[in-house]
């Protein structure tokens, strides 16, 4: 590796330091996105009305699908740019990051356009009621033509990410929440000169925090003159880059699509049982995703120290990464896993009181509490695999288990006499299939097959 640059080398030293200075500010991250969303769905609530809750709640299915493009495509500027920092090639580094940029802006632009002029008509599609359209069309809108903001600052946490440094753009995403948390009830509300936008102004200020933040960090970068530093006469159409970053990056966009289709099928499913069942699902679902952000920042931070070793042509070090991450996730999954088994519903109380929620919600715990287990390790053995830049592999693994085991598998049980029992061991079923194929892909090696050339010329 040449010396004196920016970054953080996961190709020589403590992995299981690696591991843990890489994953612990994406899982802060994690939990400060995360509770803030619920304080601006308090905001919208208690001052908008229920009409902007149910406008969010239509838009989201919109939004994540645009989002999963962003955030496909930015995994892909990760994976490359470990690759090619792992080994050193500080010009390919540039060039990919100009590509990337370059990328961002045509996107950003088609969706935005094609989003904007068809809203309504996909609230429409989506059989939205008359009196949700109104809010949920400029709420969508707004939020288009915030899209390459949006983008700008995932793709300038990927760069970073990609050179190992995963603490800096958490500075980012904390300047950036604290603008949308100051800006939220000033256009909310309208106080002073800000106008009242009601569910509109909550999009604005969060498109505001991210343009705020998104500056600061590519100020920043050019002022520390670090080795990602955007350079101006490298953003350009770069057919071989742009090329890699659509071969990683369309599996992956393509992939947190089909989840986000297949939490919607399960949540119809749910449905079906009544609105205390839909509580209970939403309630334990809360819990049940802060143990889900320790397996995904730690499989995160996998995916990019693999990538480092694998372009410096470090095998032996890519499978001490997975020894590793494997020990620390699962020790994390079997941390809550106790909880969920003993007090379910002294978890569960935090948010409702209801004797029947609390026992529908309570079993949701101690079925697929443990089977978080599963999923944590699956995560893990494909965080090796993207790295290796084999995002097509996930792609089909995520398919086979979502729409081929867990979906079918909850919908089959829950009308045996498991009820909807049968929904929580379908998902069971779901993430061991998922660990079950990643980990036999993993120890089949065929991750270490190149696909991206680091020492190329292009």
């Amino acid at each position: 590796m040449p010396p004196n640059k920016s970054g953080r080398d996961c190709t020589t030293g403590s992995i299981p330091r690696h591991l843990l200075a890489v994953a612990a500010p994406m899982l802060i991250g994690n939990f400060i996105q995360s509770g803030y969303a619920i304080i601006d769905a308090v905001w919208v609530g208690r001052v908008v009305g229920k009409e902007a809750i149910g406008a969010i709640a239509v838009s989201f299915p919109v939004l994540f699908l645009f989002i999963a493009v962003a955030a496909g495509a930015t995994m892909a500027t990760t994976i490359l740019i470990s690759q090619y920092f792992g080994a050193g090639n500080l010009e390919q580094v540039k060039k990919t990051i100009g590509a990337s940029i370059f990328f961002a802006i045509l996107l950003s632009v088609v969706i935005s356009t094609a989003g904007i002029f068809t809203t309504d008509h996909i609230l429409r599609l989506l059989k939205t009621p008359e009196s949700i359209i109104p809010a949920a069309s400029q709420y969508l809108k707004i939020n288009f033509g915030g899209f390459l903001i949006m983008y700008c600052g995932f793709l300038i946490g990927s760069i970073l990410r990609g050179i190992g440094d995963s603490k800096t753009p958490l500075y980012f995403m904390i300047v950036g929440v604290a603008v949308n948390a100051v800006l939220d009830p000033l256009l909310i509300i309208g106080v002073g000169p800000f106008p009242r936008l009601g569910l509109g102004g909550a999009a604005v200020a969060s498109i505001c925090g991210q343009l705020i933040a998104t500056i600061i960090g590519y100020g920043y970068l050019r002022k520390k003159k670090n080795i990602v530093a955007v350079d101006l006469h490298l953003i350009g159409w770069n057919p071989e880059k742009i090329r890699l970053i659509m071969k990683i990056g369309f599996p992956s966009m393509l992939q947190q699509s089909a989840v986000s289709l297949g939490m919607a099928t399960i949540t119809s499913i749910v449905n079906g049982f009544g609105d205390t069942a839909t509580a209970a699902f939403g309630a334990a679902g809360r819990i049940d995703t802060v143990s889900m952000f320790p397996a995904m920042s730690i499989g995160m931070a996998v995916s990019i120290i693999s990538g480092q070793n694998i372009g410096a042509g470090k095998h032996a070090r890519v499978r001490q990464v997975f020894k590793w991450g494997m020990f620390m996730t699962v020790a994390v999954s079997l941390f809550f896993t106790f909880f969920y088994l003993t007090i379910p519903k002294f978890l569960l109380s935090a948010f409702l009181s209801d004797p029947d929620v609390l026992a529908i919600g309570a079993n949701f715990l101690r079925i697929v509490g443990p089977g978080e287990l599963f999923f944590a390790m699956a995560f893990v053995a494909n965080g090796v695999i993207n790295g290796a830049g084999h995002t097509r592999v996930t792609l089909v693994f995520t398919i086979l288990a979502l729409w081929g085991v867990r979906v079918p598998a909850a919908k089959f049980l829950s009308e045996t006499g498991l009820g909807i029992n049968g929904i929580w061991l379908g998902t069971v079923f779901g993430f061991f299939t998922s660990m079950l194929l990643s980990t036999i892909w993993y120890f089949s090696g065929r991750w270490t097959r190149q696909v991206i050339k680091t020492r190329s010329a292009t």
